[in-house]
């Protein structure tokens, strides 16, 4: 295993995948990428690095199209249009709304004369940037919002966009954070008056209750109210796991009780009994302190779940790659080439899930894991022949 760690922290340092790993006596070397020994990612058909959409866990061709169109013209209608016909208590409603104001986001931190990775300076109470006189990116998403102040999906991208900009742009625990924040609490509140039965206000509101450290009183009346609406929303499990972890407001143990009582209420074909990877993905320790913790009950147990969860779920589950995503980690470190092959030949092209979009580099950092896979797949016997789809 410490073999395999160290190989990684060399081709990270390369900051690209540098060279590729190959098969040799059913071990993993590296070696220079013109060699014939060479495993490439290439010959199972995967995308070049380059290639690797960071935006998406997946492929959505409707929101593609429409966010192109967005950020072409600037008219907002195709998105209104695009949430409108989208079902108001699915999965492919709050992923639209989070790619919409993530879109707007990014347009704002890169305005037209800034360098690329400058952020746009947010004064506390300055509606996020939107000053007087400026041309800023993301102008349509304002536009959206007064010309069409009744539409429940331009509210709740608004109120997702605000959220956003306070975590990308500010400090926890500063001023300007908290004036966000509350700014984005009053959004949500215009949002769920805009759309009663709607969860997605509720949703949003989760990462505010994290960020200004709602009491649990509080914190547990939202999330009432999302259970209401949407008591199996994968998303929004994910979104309140985030609350009970022990770097924010929980504790270890109560991550793991909250995960786990999703997961065994979780109804037929949900996703939801994958929660307790994500709780363990959240409380990962330093793999050089804890020896063989990928081997050990707790991860596989929840491996296990994950896996369950993914072969029940129906094809078209928006939060599928999300799921297969991190089995691809897990899987990685636990030296499970072949299952973690299967995963990847169904998420290979879309980076934007977590494990990767932590990382200042997603595509780079999945290139990695799908590097070692690629090797120890092959170390073992395996080829794009072998491989099944």
């Amino acid at each position: 295993m410490e073999i395999l760690w160290v190989l990684m922290a060399l081709v990270m340092i390369g900051a690209v995948l540098g060279p590729y790993l190959l098969r040799r006596r059913g071990g993993i070397r590296q070696v220079h990428p013109s060699s014939p020994d060479a495993a490439d990612p290439a010959n199972y058909g995967f995308a070049l690095q380059e290639e690797l959409d960071i935006r998406m866990p997946g492929p959505d061709a409707d929101l593609l199209e429409v966010l192109d169109l967005v950020q072409r013209t600037q008219d907002w209608r195709a998105a209104s249009q695009l949430l409108a016909g989208t079902e108001v208590h699915g999965e492919q409603r709050w992923q639209r709304v989070q790619a919409f104001a993530g879109a707007a986001s990014l347009e704002l931190a890169r305005r037209p004369g800034q360098q690329e990775g400058q952020r746009e300076a947010l004064r506390p109470g300055a509606a996020v940037g939107w000053r007087a006189g400026d041309t800023p990116g993301g102008q349509w998403l304002r536009v959206w919002r007064a010309e069409a102040p009744k539409d429940a999906g331009g509210a709740a991208v608004h109120a997702e966009f605000l959220v956003q900009q306070a975590w990308r742009s500010s400090t926890p625990g500063t001023d300007e954070f908290r004036i966000i924040l509350e700014e984005a609490k009053e959004a949500c509140a215009q949002a769920a008056l805009l759309s009663p039965g709607d969860p997605i206000p509720y949703i949003v509101e989760l990462s505010i209750a994290r960020g200004l450290a709602y009491p649990r009183a509080e914190f547990e009346q939202l999330w009432l109210k999302i259970l209401d609406r949407a008591p199996a929303h994968m998303g929004a499990h994910l979104a309140a796991l985030h609350y009970w972890c022990e770097k924010w407001h929980g504790t270890r143990e109560e991550a793991y009780s909250f995960a786990e009582a999703a997961a065994t209420r979780a109804p037929q074909g949900s996703l939801l009994s994958a929660l307790p990877l994500f709780a363990v993905y959240e409380h990962l320790p330093e793999v050089n302190l804890v020896r063989g913790f990928y081997e050990s009950e707790v991860v596989t147990k929840a491996i296990e779940g994950a896996q369950f969860a993914v072969h029940s779920a129906r094809a078209g589950d928006p939060m599928l790659a999300h799921v297969r995503h991190l089995l691809v980690f897990f899987l990685v470190r636990c030296e499970r080439w072949g299952e973690a092959m299967h995963q990847l030949v169904h998420v290979d092209g879309h980076v934007g899930a977590l494990p990767w979009t932590v990382s200042s580099d997603p595509a780079a950092d999945y290139a990695v894991y799908r590097a070692l896979a690629v090797a120890g797949y092959e170390a073992n016997g395996g080829s794009p022949a072998t491989l099944p789809h």
